[in-house]
């Protein structure tokens, strides 16, 4: 039996993804920090790659720009398929 293994995630479209929510918005690191209650240098620190955060840190991402969870993360299926629901 052949186990087919998910491709990989793509932590770079999602950090870009966040990088284009927040200047289409028009908001400051500082701006953002304050709408998710995450600190300025954990947003520095996500953009320029140097950390991916917690699931908690996307959950208040996600309600600071009022979108669902799953679309924020939509960005870490870029160039393959999501899973379908399978419903």
């Amino acid at each position: 039996m052949t186990i087919s293994l998910p491709p990989e995630p793509d932590p770079t479209a999602l950090r870009q993804s966040l990088a284009r929510l927040r200047a289409s918005r028009g908001w400051s690191y500082d701006e953002l920090a304050a709408r998710s209650g995450l600190s300025r240098r954990t947003l520095i620190e996500i953009e320029q790659g140097r950390t991916i955060g917690t699931l908690a840190t996307w959950h208040a991402l996600a309600h600071a720009f009022t979108i669902p969870l799953g679309e924020l993360l939509d960005p870490l299926c870029a160039g393959h398929e999501p899973p379908s629901s399978g419903r």
